[in-house]
C-alpha cells in the first residue's frame, strides 16, 4: 500500500485537497503542475473545462466544426481527453469535465473541494460545439479533425490518470464561469495549471488571478489560502525571461534569439506512479469526455478524416517511433522534406500534439539530444529537428513580446500593405476550386485531415497573398485557424506574417509556383489524383496545368476543364508580376514613411493598384519573374 502523499511534504497539511485545471498540457508526463498538485494532498481534482465557445457547434460556419475550431480540430481533443483519463485511471484517478465559462467553474470548484487533488478539464462550448453554417465541418471556431483531435487525447489523458489512481473531471461551459463555480463549491487548497502565453488563455488567467474586475480571484485565493502553481511547462524557455534579457523587447531574428537563449536548463518533472484519489465532487455535473455525436456533429459532414489521433499514448508512440531510426533523425533538414509525401509524411507529424500538450517540448527535446549523443554527426539549427523546436519558440517569444502579433494595423513588426477584399477569390481559394491543382489538392487535404506538410502551408499561403491573389494573409490565417488540428496562436500568425512577406521575410520577388513546385516532387502528381479524384486520369503531362491538354485528352479522362474542374481564376504569370509590383510599391511607402503608414495611405495606394489594372493591356507583356522550383 503506498503512503499519502502528504507524508512526502510536511508543510502540506494532511488532508488537504489541489484542484488541477487542464487546458493544454494534456498528458501526464514532464507535467510540473500535475506533480505539484499530487505533491502532499490527499485528494487531487483533474479538471477539464468545455468552453462553449470553443466547442459547441457553429451552424453558420463554413465547414463544420465550432465558432472557432473545425471538426478535426475537435475530434483531435476529444480523443485527447479520452486517452488522459485513461491514463489518470492507471494512476487510481479520473478526468473530470465540467462545462462553463472556465474561470467561473474554477472559482465554484475551489470553494467546494477542500481535500482532494482534482485533475479538471473545461469544454468550451463557443470552441467545441457544432456550427451549421459553417464552409467546413466544425464549430465556429475549429474543424471537426482539431476537436476531434482535442476529444481523443482528453480521453487519453483520463486513461492515464486513471493507471495513477485518479481520473479526469470533465465540466461544460465558459471557461472563467465554469472555474469560479467550482471555486465557490469546492474547498480546495492549491490550484494549479500550465501557464500559457496565448491571448486567450492570458485573458482567462487575468480573470483566474484577479485581472478581471469582475472576477478578482486571486484575492480570493489569498483570503481562502488557496495557493496558485502555474509553472511554464509548455515550452522550453520562458518567453518573458528571453524578453527580458534582449531589454523587454522580443528578438526579431532566429538567430539573436539563439544567441539570447543559449542552452536550456530545466528538470523533467518526476515519472508519476499514482496519485491521489478523486474527491466528492459536490454539486458539480462532472461529464464524461463527450463524443463527437454528444455535441452535435454528424461523420457524414465528409468522407475522409484525420487519420492522426489525439492523445499522450499516441504522441508517445509516434515519438518512439520517429526516435527509433537514428539516422533520420540525425540527419533531417527542414528544408528537404517532400511536401507530396501522404501515405508516409516526411516529417515526425508531432506538432498537433505539442500543439495540445500531448507531448511536452521539453521532454521531446531531451530525446533529440540524447540521440545527438549517440551518433558521429547530426544536423544543426535552423534545419534540424532541435531547430524546429527552437523556431517554436521564438514565434512563442516574438507573439507574447509583439502588441496585436495577430494583425496588420497596430503591429510594428508587420509591413502594411493595401491587400485587396475579394471574396470571391478567397471563397474559391478555401473551397480548394482556383484552378491550379497543386493548390486545390493541398486545400482538400487541409479540409479533410486538418494537416498538411509546412512546404505545402508554404505554397497556398503564398498563392493567396504575395504571389497571386493578394489576399490579406489575416483571412488565410483565419482559414488555418479553424482547420488546422495543429493550429497554434504564435506559429500560425508567424507563418503567416513570414509567407506574405510582411514580417520576418522579405524577399517577396520569391514565388511559390502553383505548377513547377508540386511537379519538382511529385511528376506524376500522385498527391493531386489522391486529394483531387477528378483528376485521376488525368495525364501527368498535364496534370499540374489541366487547361492545357486537348478536349480529346480531357474528354478521356472524364474532365472537363471548366465543367468537372474550374478553369484557373487568374494567370498565374500575369498575377505574380502584379503582386510584385505591388508589393515594391508598398515597400517603398513603408520605407518612406518608416513604418508609419496611415489608413489614408494604405487607401491611397490601394486606388493607384485599382487605376492600374483598370489601364493595364488586355494581354499584358510577360515578365521574367524569380519562382522557387
Amino acid at each position: 500500500m503506498k503512503p499519502p502523499l502528504s507524508l512526502l511534504n510536511p508543510n502540506m497539511p494532511s488532508g488537504s485537497g489541489s484542484l488541477m485545471w487542464f487546458r493544454k498540457g494534456l498528458r501526464v508526463h514532464d507535467n510540473p503542475a500535475l506533480e505539484y498538485a499530487s505533491r502532499g494532498s490527499s485528494c487531487v481534482y483533474p479538471l477539464f473545462v468545455i468552453d462553449p465557445h470553443y466547442m459547441e457547434l457553429d451552424p453558420d460556419a463554413y465547414s463544420p466544426g465550432s465558432t472557432r475550431a473545425g471538426i478535426n480540430r475537435i475530434r483531435f481533443l476529444l480523443e485527447s481527453l479520452a486517452d488522459l483519463d485513461s491514463s489518470l485511471k492507471k494512476l487510481g484517478s479520473r478526468l473530470l469535465v465540467l462545462k462553463g465559462e472556465p474561470s467561473e467553474v474554477l472559482i465554484r470548484c475551489l470553494n467546494e473541494l477542500w481535500t482532494c487533488v482534482y485533475p479538471l478539464f473545461v469544454i468550451d462550448p463557443h470552441y467545441m460545439e457544432l456550427d451549421p453554417d459553417a464552409y467546413s465541418p466544425g464549430s465556429t471556431r475549429a474543424g471537426i479533425n482539431r476537436i476531434r483531435f482535442l476529444l481523443e487525447s482528453l480521453a487519453d489523458l483520463d486513461s492515464s490518470l486513471k493507471k495513477l489512481g485518479s481520473r479526469l473531471l470533465v465540466l461544460k461551459g465558459e471557461p472563467s464561469e465554469v472555474l469560479i463555480r467550482c471555486l465557490n463549491e469546492w474547498d480546495v487548497r492549491k490550484l494549479c495549471f500550465e501557464y500559457d502565453t496565448d491571448p486567450y488563455y492570458q485573458a482567462l488567467d487575468d480573470k483566474v488571478k484577479g485581472g478581471c474586475s469582475i472576477h478578482v480571484l486571486q484575492n480570493y485565493a489569498s483570503a481562502a489560502g488557496i495557493e496558485v502553481f502555474s509553472p511554464v511547462s509548455h515550452t522550453i524557455f520562458d518567453p518573458a525571461d528571453i524578453i527580458e534579457k534582449n531589454g523587454g523587447r522580443p528578438p526579431l531574428s532566429y538567430q539573436s534569439f539563439l544567441k539570447l537563449a543559449g542552452e536550456p536548463s530545466f528538470s523533467l518533472s518526476v515519472e508519476l506512479s499514482w496519485t491521489p484519489p478523486v474527491g466528492d465532487v459536490g454539486r458539480c455535473e462532472i461529464l464524461q469526455v463527450p463524443t463527437l455525436k454528444e455535441l452535435g456533429y454528424v461523420e457524414k459532414h465528409q468522407d475522409e478524416f484525420t487519420p492522426f489521433r489525439g492523445g499522450e499514448s499516441e504522441a508517445l508512440r509516434r515519438l518512439r517511433e520517429s526516435l527509433s531510426d537514428k539516422e533520420w533523425v540525425a540527419n533531417f533538414e527542414k528544408p528537404k522534406g517532400d511536401p507530396s509525401a501522404y501515405i508516409k509524411p516526411a516529417t515526425t507529424v508531432l506538432s498537433p500534439y505539442l500543439k495540445f500538450g500531448c507531448l511536452s517540448s521539453r521532454y521531446f527535446y531531451q530525446c533529440l539530444k540524447d540521440v545527438y549523443k549517440n551518433v558521429k554527426r547530426h544536423t544543426s539549427p535552423p534545419v534540424s529537428l532541435v531547430g524546429q523546436l527552437l523556431w517554436r519558440e521564438f514565434f512563442y517569444t516574438v507573439a507574447f513580446g509583439t502588441p496585436n502579433f495577430d494583425k496588420m494595423k497596430g503591429n510594428k513588426i508587420c509591413k502594411q500593405i493595401p491587400w485587396n477584399d475579394d471574396d470571391k477569390l478567397l471563397a474559391a481559394w478555401r473551397a480548394a476550386r482556383t484552378g491550379y491543382p497543386w493548390i486545390d489538392a493541398i486545400m482538400v487535404q487541409l479540409r479533410k485531415w486538418g494537416w498538411m506538410h509546412h512546404l505545402a502551408r508554404h505554397s497556398v499561403a503564398c498563392f493567396l497573398t504575395r504571389g497571386d491573389l493578394f489576399v490579406h494573409w489575416e483571412k488565410g490565417r483565419d482559414i488555418f485557424e479553424r482547420l488546422l488540428i495543429d493550429s497554434d496562436w504564435a506559429i500560425n500568425n508567424g507563418n503567416w506574417l513570414w509567407q506574405s512577406c510582411s514580417s520576418f521575410f522579405y524577399q517577396y520577388n520569391r514565388i511559390y509556383s502553383p505548377i513547377s513546385f508540386g511537379r519538382k516532387y511529385d511528376p506524376n502528381g500522385n498527391y493531386i489524383r489522391h486529394f483531387l479524384p477528378i483528376l485521376k486520369d488525368m495525364p501527368k503531362e498535364y496534370i499540374y496545368e489541366p487547361w492545357t491538354a486537348p478536349l480529346s485528352v480531357q474528354t478521356k479522362a472524364k474532365c472537363i476543364i471548366g465543367r468537372d474542374y474550374p478553369k484557373p481564376v487568374i494567370s498565374h504569370d500575369t498575377a505574380s508580376n502584379e503582386c510584385r509590383k505591388k508589393m515594391g510599391e508598398a515597400y517603398a511607402l513603408n520605407q518612406r514613411l518608416k513604418g508609419l503608414v496611415s489608413e489614408e495611405d494604405l487607401r491611397k495606394l490601394r486606388r493607384k493598384f485599382d487605376e492600374d489594372e483598370d489601364k493595364q493591356e488586355p494581354k499584358p507583356r510577360r515578365q521574367r519573374q524569380k519562382l522557387i522550383k
